[in-house]
């Protein structure tokens, strides 16, 4: 028996599907015996580290972790579990971790995006058994900088070098996210459950540790199938959302976003089986939004499969929901979306689905949320959407001057050009929805044409 320890924060649905994926079936619990009775355990973890260790601890489930590794149980801990080894974060001053890795996770530095989402490069140390040189999916604020004594460490870098991955004995803990890490995170896994025969080594070509520039495709979806039109009007059908992201995967997508564009104005939840659907279809990370009104709503959609969860429409009418779903998630599960319409000199941000002004000045509005828990911002230029004509720059640069955290464009992008034109005016990724469901373009070769003009893509 794996026993995947449920610390009430994690999107645990996805480290699941990994395992099924690889013919492995995995136990949820929150119960300590079954995990001092479990083969293996995992310790997933995306959320804020002072909810989850406060819930470790109150379950006493941080004893059964502590014996199991002693007693050399193969423990798998990802993300946030990875932190929750160490004695403690920055991020909940005072609250002790687990106390197995010695160190306490700093946060990443002034001056950086920050969180580090995406995909960067982990250099394997020489000695390690379970981690290649490769890509991998990140989603974290805070890191540990320094090697722990008698463990071996693999590395990445965001503006400074930090701890990728840890291994001793058949103890793993990952930084990274290796069920969202394609092809590469699944032989991870592959030879963490000693499946010699699933977990070739990986190779890819030498290039310098750094965040990549992310193609995201997006999947507006009503009614459980993919809809596209222009300024959100005209919505034509193109196909099932778990057919279209399993396709886009394939094509070298980093991510990809699924918005529910009726919810809002229906007044109703995204539907959480389409959300679903979509995870058991791909191993990349997914960001879905449409109707999240509450923390209960982010919780049902990360527990149906999202890594990240979407808000627009909810947070301009409550804009604490941005600080309550950081609080409960960590901000870099939390995205807001925002529709923004040129008036004059300015932008004003649109909600209900492009249907309605919000009364709300965009780069106010940004600052804003940043300021109460927004980990990343997902830029609508509502002028352009479907167009085809090219982002809003000007609109992207400000934001991108505006705030600290992600920025991703969205709206407008008809050419590979289009694409490498956001990624010069300051977007961290760019979204595309009109120009691959119609077969024009395909992510393989808007990587291919913006890699050959010096963005560094992956792979």
């Amino acid at each position: 028996m794996i026993a995947v320890i449920e610390t009430g924060v994690a999107n645990v649905a996805s480290i699941v599907n990994a395992f099924l994926r690889l013919g492995v079936r995995v136990t949820l619990t929150r119960d300590p015996e079954l995990v001092r009775r479990a083969a293996r355990v995992v310790l997933p973890g995306v959320g804020a580290f002072g909810t989850a260790a406060t819930e470790l601890r109150a379950r006493g489930l941080d004893s059964a972790v502590r014996e199991r590794i002693a007693d050399g149980t193969p423990l798998l801990a990802v993300c946030l579990g990875m932190q929750l080894l160490c004695n403690g974060s920055e991020e909940t001053p005072g609250v002790p971790g687990l106390g197995i890795v010695p160190g306490i996770c700093q946060r990443l530095p002034a001056g950086l995006r920050v969180p580090h989402l995406g995909w960067n490069r982990v250099v394997a140390d020489p000695g390690a058994r379970f981690i290649d040189t490769a890509e991998a999916a990140f989603a974290n604020s805070y890191a540990l900088r320094e090697a722990a004594p008698g463990w071996t460490a693999s590395w990445t870098t965001h503006g400074i070098p930090f701890v990728a991955a840890l291994e001793r004995a058949e103890t793993l803990a990952c930084q990274f996210h290796p069920e969202l890490s394609g092809a590469y995170g699944q032989a991870v896994l592959a030879r963490w459950l000693g499946l010699a025969g699933k977990s070739p080594r990986t190779t890819t070509p030498n290039r310098t540790a750094g965040l990549l520039r992310r193609i995201v495709p997006c999947l507006d979806v009503r009614d459980g199938r993919v809809v596209k039109g222009v300024n959100f009007q005209g919505l034509r059908d193109v196909g099932d959302p778990a057919a279209r992201a399993a396709a886009y995967e394939a094509q070298g997508a980093d991510e990809i976003v699924m918005l529910d564009v009726a919810a809002a104005p229906a007044g109703r939840d995204t539907q959480v089986d389409t959300v679903r659907r979509v995870r058991a279809a791909i191993r990349i990370p997914l960001t879905v939004g449409g109707g999240v009104r509450s923390v209960d709503d982010a919780r049902r959609l990360l527990g149906a499969g999202a890594d990240k969860v979407s808000v627009n429409t909810a947070s301009v009418r409550r804009p604490q929901l941005l600080s309550e779903l950081a609080d409960a998630f960590g901000r870099q599960c939390v995205v807001l979306a925002i529709d923004a319409r040129r008036r004059d000199r300015k932008w004003e941000a649109l909600v209900v689905g492009g249907r309605s002004a919000a009364g709300r000045d965009v780069i106010d509005w940004v600052r804003e949320g940043e300021e109460r828990g927004a980990g990343e911002i997902l830029l609508t230029s509502w002028d352009a959407d479907g167009t085809r004509s090219g982002h809003d720059l000007e609109l992207l640069r400000a934001v991108a001057g505006t705030v600290h955290v992600p920025v991703i464009a969205s709206g407008g992008i008809g050419t590979r050009t289009h694409v490498v034109e956001a990624f010069e005016a300051g977007a961290d990724a760019v979204l595309a929805a009109s120009v691959l469901h119609d077969g024009d373009e395909t992510v393989g070769g808007i990587k291919a044409y913006a890699a050959a003009r010096g963005i560094p893509v992956r792979p």
